[in-house]
């Protein structure tokens, strides 16, 4: 027997069914598969998975032949185009089968044709660099099952998290601080280093919150433009300091360029550097990288180093962006200024979400893997039309259009997209994020329809 499981309320638009293969019985609402045939949008789940997800579902059944569609009641967001709840039992009997050809088909967004690729139903979200697939199942179970904890103070495994994200980044649980997002870190950086009414030091551009923030409390900004190849010159940056330089503000991988210091240029780079004043890392899509130049420079904070501030984020692989939980890594020094200042709160279904999002590794490789698969998309259309682009470890890329990103975007969002911002002084330069495969997909035609031909032609 073939068991397709609709999760409700976890797909989207052509999304395949968590599929059950071998399954030998339906007894009381649970179903009994062998263990290593339980597969997820092609991901295969471990027992462990298939513990805490398959277990407490409510199962409703529909048969159609020696196939069972169960519509599983899940605790996932709101469902569009993908919601097999819409289909009555009388519809999916006449469907004779058909209906699953159309809509289980791996990559092919539902209504897909050899006319092309037709339009999701839902907005594809490629400008604010989130994961597409949202937290992970281990961290949704842990979400639901921290929901009796929402009315108290207090609790859920916050020192636990602090512990495992130390482990994880061997560094001792006294240099790490649990924050409001990375944001609350960078912020609270930028407050620190306004207190002495000096300058701070940054590529250009670069992710904005925390000079921004140091900015608007009197420090003076002093902005070093990228390379040729749109990465960060140390040695300019390094020319740019003075006397009054307080911190100097490093993002790597950088945005919304995506590019990467050399591990060892960085470090001494660093060392030098903070022997006079704070240097401060964002390295929130550190998780993404797989270039072996790339190195993070938490290891420093580790060996005592004390003025080097290193910020992470549960934001982008982990899939957490809205319960904004981020982390900063420092000497205990800093880290209690730190403390003092920042202002934010996290919530229990945060805390719990990445307490259990950080022992997930399953879903990691998953979210890369599938980042490298759209990636691959995107970058093959980069190739096809001459554009010029960069290089990129993260799960957004860059690419020069010679069209005003503003109107780009203003046309791109008539057909279902969203696009990156403008980020001056590249202003014909557009920031994409990577939805899914089949989302990048229906991106790269639709820009090619729209834009294709205007490149070409000013190329000419």
């Amino acid at each position: 027997m073939l068991v397709l499981a609709w999760i409700r309320g976890a797909l989207g638009p052509g999304q395949c069914p968590l599929v059950l293969g071998g399954c030998i019985g339906l007894r009381g609402g649970e179903v009994r598969c062998a263990p290593d045939q339980v597969t997820w949008q092609g991901w295969p789940l471990s027992r462990r998975h298939q513990a805490q997800h398959l277990h407490p579902l409510r199962l409703k059944r529909y048969s159609i032949g020696t196939t069972v569609l169960l519509i599983v009641r899940s605790y996932g967001r709101p469902i569009t185009g993908g919601d097999m709840g819409q289909f009555t039992r009388r519809q999916i009997l006449l469907s004779g089968g058909a209906l699953l050809s159309t809509t289980c088909v791996p990559g092919l967004a539902r209504g897909a044709s050899s006319a092309g690729i037709v339009r999701p139903q839902r907005m594809i979200r490629a400008d604010k660099n989130e994961n597409p697939y949202g937290p992970s199942r281990v961290a949704l179970q842990a979400i639901n099952e921290a929901m009796d904890l929402t009315n108290k103070y207090g609790v859920g495994h916050r020192r636990e998290l602090v512990q495992l994200v130390a482990d994880i980044n061997e560094v001792p649980a006294d240099h790490v601080i649990l924050s409001a997002g990375s944001g609350e870190i960078l912020k609270t950086g930028g407050l620190m280093a306004s207190w002495d009414k000096g300058s701070i030091v940054c590529a250009d551009p670069t992710y904005h919150d925390l000079v921004r923030y140091a900015g608007r409390a009197g420090s003076d900004i002093i902005r070093v433009p990228v390379d040729e190849n749109m990465a960060g010159d140390l040695g300019a940056i390094r020319k740019a300091i003075r006397s009054d330089t307080v911190m100097v503000y490093l993002v790597n991988p950088n945005n919304p360029t995506p590019t990467i210091f050399d591990r060892d240029e960085l470090r001494d780079f660093v060392l030098e550097v903070s022997k006079d004043r704070i240097v401060f890392v964002d390295e929130a899509y550190f998780e993404y990288v797989e270039d072996p130049r790339y190195g993070t420079l938490i290891d420093l904070v580790a060996q005592g180093h004390k003025n080097i501030i290193v910020a992470r984020t549960a934001s982008k692989i982990h899939g957490l962006a809205g319960l904004r939980v981020g982390f900063g890594f420092a000497h205990p020094d800093h880290i209690q200024k730190i403390r003092e200042l920042k202002t934010g709160v996290n919530n229990v279904l945060g805390i719990e979400a990445a307490y259990a999002s950080y022992q997930d590794m399953e879903f990691q490789d998953f979210a890369r893997r599938k980042n490298r698969e759209s990636m691959a998309i995107v970058e093959a259309m980069f190739e096809e039309l001459g554009l010029r682009y960069v290089k990129s470890p993260t799960n957004f890329t860059f690419f020069e259009t010679g069209i005003p990103v503003e109107e780009l975007n203003a046309e791109l969002r008539e057909h279902g997209i969203l696009s990156g911002r403008p980020f001056p002084p590249f202003t014909t330069w557009s920031r994409v994020s990577m939805a899914r495969p089949e989302e990048m997909r229906y991106y790269v035609q639709t820009f090619k329809k729209l834009f294709a031909s205007r490149i070409m032609d000013s190329a000419a």
